[in-house]
C-alpha cells in the first residue's frame, strides 16, 4: 500500500465540493483529522455557542466518513503539533488542507509547513482574496468596486462531488464527548433544536431556502418572516461550500432577484478580504479617529443589553434571540449593535466578543466586518452619525411579530404601541398586563440623549 496522506479538516466539515478531500483521495489512502486547537486563536478560540455546533457539525463528519469505512480522528492541542505528530504516526507522504484566512489559521499553516509537506487549496470563498486587484494591482478596502471586480471571476467553478475514497488505518483519537463541547447550564441553548449541524443539515436548509430566495431582497429586513436563509452557520463551518451555494441559487432564481443574494456572499468574501488585509481587524480600530473614542464603562447597562432588559423592544428581542438560538436577525443584528456602541457608547469590541461567544455562525472576519461598519471605524463602514433610531426602524420594518415571539410581556399591545410601549397609553398597558417598571424595563436611555451624547464623543474623538 503507498503512503497515506492526511486530511486535515478545519471550518470545512464537509466531503462535497472540498477539494483538499478531492487530491487527498487522488494521491492514495487516506485519514481524516480534525484538531480543536483553543491556545493558537487565543481570545478568539471557539466560542460557546459554535462549541455546541462544532460538537455535532463534527459527529456528522465522523458519520458520513463511517459510512465510506473511514474514521474521523480528534485530537486537541496546537496544530503546529499535534498535525505533524499524527503525519509521523501514520507516516502521511503529505497533509492536504484547505486554506483559511483567519490570522490564526495562517500561523497554524505556517507553522505546519516547516514540519511537513503541507498541500493547501482554494475552496472556504469564492475567490482567493489577493485575486481580486484593481488595476494598479492594490487591494481593495471598499466593498463596491471590491464587488464589480470579483464579477471578473463569476461565476464560480461548478462545485464537485464527494470522491471515492480508501482509508488508509488510523491512528488514536480521542472521544469528542470527551472535549467537553456541550453546554451544561440548562437556561442556556435552550432553543439550538432548530438548527441540524452537519452537511446533511445543511442541505436540506439550502433546500427550503431555495423555496423563498426570490423574495429574499424584501424578506432578509423583516424580521417576522423568516426571509432569511438562515445558512450561514452551514457557511461558517464549512458544511456548504460557498460554490454550492453559489450555483444553487442562480440556477433555481431568476438572476434579478438572484443578485441581491450573491452579494451577500460577496460581502463574506468581502470581510475575509479585509482581514486578510489587517488580521487585526477584529481588535484594532480601521480608522484614527477611534483610536482614543470616549468609551463608557457601564456595567449594568451593558447586562441589560447582553439579556434583552434595555426598554428598547426591537433590541430587547433581538439579543433575547440570540441567547436562545445563537443566531440573530441580521437587520435586528445591526440595530441592536448601533444601539449599544452610540445609545449606550460602550466600546464595539464587547459587543463584537459577545456575539463571537453567542453566535452559532460566527465568523472573524464577518463579525469584525460588521460591528466596525456600524461603529464607523472600519476602513469599510457607516459614517458614526448614523444612529439607528430602534423605534423607527423597528416601525418600519414591521418587526411586532418578532416582538411579540421573543418578548412574549409584550405580547398583548397592539402594534401600534409595542414598538415604544413607554409612548402607550395607560389603558392600553393596563390592558396588555404590562407595568413599566416591572413587568418590562423603561428605556435605560433616550434616544435623543443617546444620539446627543454619541455625537459629542465622536466630535471630541476628532478633535486634535
Amino acid at each position: 500500500m503507498s503512503a497515506p496522506h492526511l486530511i486535515w479538516f478545519r471550518n470545512d466539515l464537509r466531503l462535497i465540493d472540498h477539494a483538499a478531500v478531492s487530491a487527498a483521495t487522488q494521491a492514495g489512502p487516506v485519514v481524516a483529522l480534525y484538531v480543536l486547537d483553543d491556545e493558537t486563536p487565543g481570545h478568539w478560540r471557539v466560542g460557546a455557542a459554535q462549541r455546541w455546533w462544532l460538537h455535532h457539525s463534527l459527529a456528522a463528519l465522523g458519520r458520513d466518513l463511517a459510512a465510506r469505512g473511514g474514521t474521523l480522528v480528534l485530537r486537541r492541542g496546537t496544530a503546529a503539533a499535534v498535525v505533524p505528530q499524527v503525519a509521523a504516526e501514520i507516516g502521511a507522504a503529505a497533509v492536504h488542507t484547505l486554506t483559511h484566512y483567519e490570522p490564526w489559521a495562517k500561523a497554524q499553516d505556517a507553522a505546519v509547513a516547516k514540519a511537513l509537506t503541507l498541500k493547501r487549496y482554494h475552496g472556504a470563498l469564492l475567490a482567493p482574496p489577493a485575486s481580486v486587484t484593481a488595476g494598479n494591482g492594490g487591494r481593495y478596502r471598499i466593498f463596491t468596486p471590491w464587488w464589480r471586480k470579483l464579477q471578473d471571476q463569476m461565476p464560480p467553478p461548478r462545485p464537485q462531488p464527494a470522491p471515492e475514497m480508501a482509508f488508509a488505518p488510523a491512528p488514536a483519537s480521542d472521544t469528542l464527548d470527551n472535549w467537553g463541547l456541550l453546554p451544561t447550564k440548562p437556561d442556556w441553548s435552550g432553543g439550538f433544536d432548530i438548527w441540524t449541524p452537519g452537511e446533511a443539515g445543511a442541505a436540506a436548509r439550502l433546500a427550503a431556502f431555495i423555496e423563498v430566495a426570490a423574495g429574499y431582497d424584501k424578506g432578509r429586513n423583516l424580521p417576522s418572516q423568516d426571509g432569511s436563509s438562515r445558512l450561514s452557520p452551514h457557511l461558517a463551518h464549512g458544511e456548504l461550500s460557498i460554490r454550492q451555494l453559489w450555483h444553487a441559487i442562480a440556477d433555481a432564481v431568476p438572476h434579478a432577484e438572484a443578485e441581491p443574494y450573491l452579494r451577500e456572499l460577496g460581502w463574506r468574501d468581502f470581510a475575509a478580504n479585509i482581514l486578510d488585509q489587517f488580521p487585526d481587524h477584529g481588535d484594532v480600530p480601521g480608522r484614527p479617529p477611534f483610536d482614543t473614542f470616549g468609551f463608557r464603562d457601564a456595567p449594568a447597562e451593558l447586562d441589560a443589553w447582553r439579556h434583552g432588559r434595555t426598554g428598547y423592544p426591537i433590541v430587547d428581542a433581538g439579543m433575547r434571540q440570540l441567547w436562545s438560538i445563537g443566531w440573530m436577525h441580521n437587520r435586528v443584528r445591526m440595530i441592536a449593535a448601533s444601539f449599544l456602541v452610540k445609545h449606550l457608547l460602550i466600546d464595539w469590541r464587547v459587543g463584537e466578543r459577545w456575539f463571537w461567544d453567542c453566535l452559532v455562525d460566527a465568523d472573524l472576519g464577518a463579525n469584525s466586518l460588521g460591528w466596525q461598519w456600524v461603529m464607523g471605524s472600519g476602513v469599510d463602514s457607516s459614517p458614526f452619525n448614523r444612529v439607528f433610531a430602534p423605534v423607527t426602524q423597528s416601525a418600519k420594518f414591521d418587526a411586532a411579530a418578532y416582538i411579540r415571539q421573543w418578548v412574549p410581556e409584550l405580547a398583548g399591545l397592539r402594534d401600534a404601541d409595542i414598538h415604544a410601549p413607554w409612548e402607550a397609553e395607560p389603558l392600553m398597558l393596563r390592558a396588555a398586563g404590562v407595568t413599566l417598571g416591572r413587568t418590562y424595563p423603561h428605556p435605560i436611555v433616550g434616544h435623543a440623549e443617546g444620539r446627543a451624547r454619541a455625537l459629542a464623543a465622536y466630535e471630541a474623538a476628532k478633535s486634535p
